[in-house]
């Protein structure tokens, strides 16, 4: 029985939605190496440290300007969720600081690598803990990107640690947060509150120590000040896609983020490229497109 017109109108336009948030968040995070490169001489728990006070600040004003304190109280008011967003916020602080470290130490493609991982991740985590369906044209996606990135790893086996923990960290934070209820900007709001009194106090005892807090000179003090910008808008893109659309959905576009910090380590930073890397790439984007294409074909037949 087909749905009432409005009802698949509404699902159809949250979705469409949901897609142009992930797509542009995915976009965003594949070329912050270039962001976080310029700040190599930066301590990467500095940064992070950094990432995480801006973005309180940017997030506050965001909560302003949008009139978000009545849903923001209601949130902090919530026990549960209080105590689910408390280890969203140490996910996303131990993801931040990993993705830092591969990137400011040339192990940009080891970095890509745990993004690579992560689709498939979101893929079963959608499939065996929240049920979601996959068609058989979907599941065959999910094996031929499963043998490309199985493929890739055993390339790269001195820094599988570095890029199951940067999978892990992540697919279980968009795990949690499609399940906590809580708006995208309450939850990033509080997750940032919970972080920044340690953040604030790492960097007051790092500059008693006589440590650079903001870097080595102007270019560095300013690209930290935009840390809470930077860091902010793409996730508030990714929890927005990950609220309006199915985890696998979700797992699936993310290929676009290591994508592009594949092609930007290999072609602008010159990291060794190898015949799995190429193999990889072509077995990820055929599953992409057949993916996809078995989303597309299941909403023309539920219409």
């Amino acid at each position: 029985m087909n749905r009432p017109i409005a009802t698949a109108e509404q699902d159809d336009k949250r979705a469409r939605i949901g897609l142009y948030c992930g797509l542009a968040a995915y976009t965003v995070w594949g070329i912050l190496p270039i962001y976080f490169k310029a700040l190599a001489a930066v301590p990467p728990l500095l940064i992070v440290a950094h990432r995480i006070v801006w973005s309180m600040l940017a997030l506050a004003m965001l909560v302003a300007l949008l009139k978000g304190w009545p849903a923001l109280g209601a949130a902090l008011r919530n026990r549960k969720t209080l105590m689910t967003l408390a280890l969203t916020a140490t996910l996303i602080a131990v993801n931040w600081l990993l993705y830092v470290y591969a990137i400011n130490n040339g192990h940009i493609l080891a970095g890509s690598l745990g993004y690579y991982f992560n689709p498939l991740a979101n893929i079963l985590l959608g499939r065996f803990f929240l049920s979601e369906r996959l068609s058989k044209r979907q599941w065959t996606a999910v094996a031929i990107a499963a043998a490309g990135v199985a493929v890739l790893a055993t390339g790269a086996l001195d820094t599988l640690w570095l890029s199951l923990t940067l999978c892990i960290s992540f697919a279980t934070y968009g795990l949690l947060r499609k399940q906590v209820a809580v708006d995208s900007l309450s939850g990033l709001t509080i997750e940032t509150m919970i972080l920044a009194p340690l953040a604030i106090a790492y960097l007051i005892f790092q500059g008693a120590k006589g440590v650079a807090i903001f870097g080595a000179d102007q270019g560095d003090a300013v690209l930290l000040l935009a840390s809470g910008i930077i860091s902010t808008v793409p996730l508030l893109l990714f929890t927005e896609a990950a609220r309006r659309l199915p985890l696998a959905t979700v797992g699936m576009l993310q290929f676009i983020a290591p994508t592009i910090q594949f092609l930007l380590a290999v072609f602008w930073y010159g990291e060794a490229v190898t015949t799995a890397h190429a193999f990889a790439f072509a077995a990820i984007w055929v599953a992409v497109g057949l993916y996809m294409s078995g989303m597309i074909a299941r909403r023309r037949f539920r219409n």
